[in-house]
């Protein structure tokens, strides 16, 4: 199926490894220009060597928990490449606390590293896309905001509130031709998944199990969704959230 991207000028955030950095491939592998950005330039740069992309793909650097360092790194990345058309967030993570040793930092913590990281980048390019008239945005949020962890509270919280911002924006902008989706991945296969079990077990929290469909998701599994929904073939789909947690929560809600 043509995914109707080629030429699109593709926003990727978190995307020097894992799911961030299979969004790349796979909308590279679309036609499309993307621009990836993430905190540290040593892997960007490692990243961008493996794509092998050329002038299709650029890289910044940022720290998106930085407000005016998201603005000035979107405000770079349209002078370079033109207007972002697509937008996919895939940065941040909060770290594993016993609900126990909790202290209002760690909340605000994880509100930094994950709903902030989001909503710095996503506010002045959503913002943009309307003032154009059309746009699409996927969160990859995160399956905790659904499940409370007594060790992952704090960040699940934040996925919550992506997931309810991410809805929000998407009924609010939907007039101005601006899309909106979530997916909620559960365990997926990078380097982050041992040290979440680790973590989990560390913290005294209930083991990460199998889900029913016995294995984790790949990262390309989570991108292959992403490109679907930012393209024009997923053109009725907004305000979406969807699941991809190999049945692990099986809810109708």
């Amino acid at each position: 199926m043509d995914l109707r991207l080629q030429g699109s000028h593709v926003l990727v955030t978190g995307a020097s490894r894992g799911i961030g950095k299979a969004c790349v491939r796979a909308f590279l592998d679309e036609g499309a220009t993307v621009s990836a950005l993430a905190r540290t330039q040593q892997t960007l740069e490692a990243m961008a060597a493996q794509m092998q992309a050329g002038d299709r793909l650029r890289v910044f650097c940022a720290d998106l928990q930085d407000a005016a360092q998201a603005q000035e790194a979107v405000r770079r990345i349209e002078a370079q490449g033109g207007p972002i058309q697509v937008l996919v967030n895939c940065a941040g993570a909060a770290r594993r606390t016993p609900f126990a040793q909790l202290q209002p930092a760690d909340w605000h913590a994880a509100m930094q590293a994950k709903f902030y990281s989001y909503m710095h980048v996503l506010t002045p390019v959503v913002q943009r896309m309307a003032e154009r008239g059309a746009g699409a945005v996927v969160n990859v949020v995160g399956a905790g905001g659904k499940r409370a962890n007594p060790v992952h509270l704090a960040g699940g919280a934040a996925n919550a509130a992506l997931m309810l911002a991410g809805t929000g924006l998407a009924a609010a902008y939907a007039p101005s031709g601006v899309r909106i989706n979530t997916i909620n991945p559960g365990q997926v296969r990078t380097e982050r998944l041992q040290a979440q079990r680790d973590a989990q077990a560390a913290a005294g929290g209930p083991p990460l199990v199998e889900p029913p469909l016995g294995r984790p998701a790949e990262p390309e599994e989570i991108a292959a969704l992403a490109v679907f929904l930012a393209s024009p073939r997923a053109s009725y789909i907004s305000g979406a959230v969807i699941a991809m947690d190999g049945v692990a929560l099986p809810t109708v809600v």
